[in-house]
């Protein structure tokens, strides 16, 4: 395929009965060029394959069939998706743009252009949202739902604070925190350049944004791009949603779910971030702003500024959160969401005094 390509990738396994409504989705997008969709059935004993095929033969986009079966660790959800968005990447062209979703899912007509949208207006890369099939929905226990609920609301405020504290100019407020398989669109350069889908078995998508992360992506966590996905309890990826649904309703999880911390530590880390990031941008050439820095993360001045000398901020602001012992990652109680979300109300309305002007709120961070 040429230069300038549009590349869908749908790993699948074992998805007769859904695979039809993702396929057609993606065949009624609104969008000029039709995009190349490339399906991996892999690793299946029901007729995926064939019911893909049959789609392809009459469908007015290209539809590219793989069959396969994958051994030992590359027998995953992650290894799936790896091998076919690597297919895609290379279909696609060097300045390609590449998409991926769910066997599982139904992207609404819009899902494409909006995400081709994002990336014309400046992201190297689009976070979609994974939005429950109402259906499926309405069969798991109100419990489980206000406790996701209660917990979205969380990680809702937390991600306002970062926002203000360490505001970032392609993924400007309103915007969310998920990074899901369900829905992600990326340029091939900065897919190549920060490695691929990690060689992992569950969890490569948010992986990969970490991978994005480290060679300084701009991700866009556009609120309005989703796809709607199953709440089956039983999936077909071990660590996937159905995995975790099936698990809450079996036990309550003790814990929130591990990108969240305490509010208190969120406002701690934006600013920490906020001015490492400023510290990078003149290669750490502030010798006072490094060593102000450098203790209030515990760390030795050498060390920072070594650190802070790398080609990109991603990588560097890893190797400190690593490094430094007032950045450890400690969960929060599913218990203590309520008086989190309390303080998190706190700060933010904090923040959001009158008198806090721009120049302030940089005083705040610094």
């Amino acid at each position: 395929m040429s230069e300038h390509g549009l590349v869908i990738a749908v790993p699948v396994k074992d998805e007769a009965a859904r695979l039809p409504a993702c396929l057609q989705a993606l065949l009624r997008q609104k969008s000029a060029p039709r995009p190349i969709i490339i399906v991996l059935v892999n690793n299946s004993s029901d007729s995926s394959a064939a019911i893909a095929r049959d789609i392809a033969a009459t469908a007015e986009s290209r539809v590219i069939v793989e069959e396969i079966v994958l051994v030992g660790r590359q027998a995953s959800a992650g290894g799936a998706r790896r091998l076919v968005m690597n297919m895609a990447a290379d279909l696609a062209g060097s300045r390609g743009i590449i998409l991926t979703t769910d066997a599982d899912g139904r992207a609404p007509p819009n899902w494409l252009r909006a995400n081709l949208a994002a990336i014309r207006a400046g992201a190297d890369a689009v976070a979609g949202r994974a939005v429950i099939d109402p259906v499926d929905e309405a069969r798991i226990p109100a419990a489980l739902i206000d406790a996701d609920a209660l917990e979205s609301e969380y990680a809702d405020l937390l991600d306002q604070i970062v926002a203000i504290l360490d505001p970032d100019p392609v993924d400007p407020w309103p915007r969310h925190d998920e990074h899901s398989g369900a829905s992600i669109a990326v340029t091939v350069d900065s897919f190549r350049r920060a490695g691929g889908i990690p060689d992992i078995a569950m969890g490569e998508d948010r992986a990969f944004f970490q991978r994005l992360r480290r060679v300084d992506a701009d991700i866009r966590h556009d609120r309005d791009i989703s796809v709607i996905v199953s709440g089956r309890t039983e999936g077909r990826a071990i660590g996937g949603m159905a995995d975790t649904i099936r698990r809450r309703l079996t036990c309550t999880d003790l814990f929130l779910d591990d990108r969240l911390e305490a509010a208190e530590q969120t406002a701690l880390r934006a600013r920490l971030r906020r001015r490492a990031r400023n510290l990078w941008r003149v290669a750490a050439a502030d010798e006072r702003a490094a060593r102000a820095l450098a203790s209030d993360l515990r760390l030795r001045s050498s060390a920072v500024r070594n650190m802070l000398r790398s080609r990109f901020f991603g990588a560097a602001w890893e190797h400190l959160e690593t490094a430094s012992p007032i950045l450890f990652r400690r969960p929060v109680r599913a218990t203590s969401v309520g008086s989190e979300i309390t303080r998190a109300r706190s700060i933010l309305a904090r923040l959001r005094e009158p008198q806090n002007t721009a120049d302030q709120l940089a005083e705040i961070s610094a």
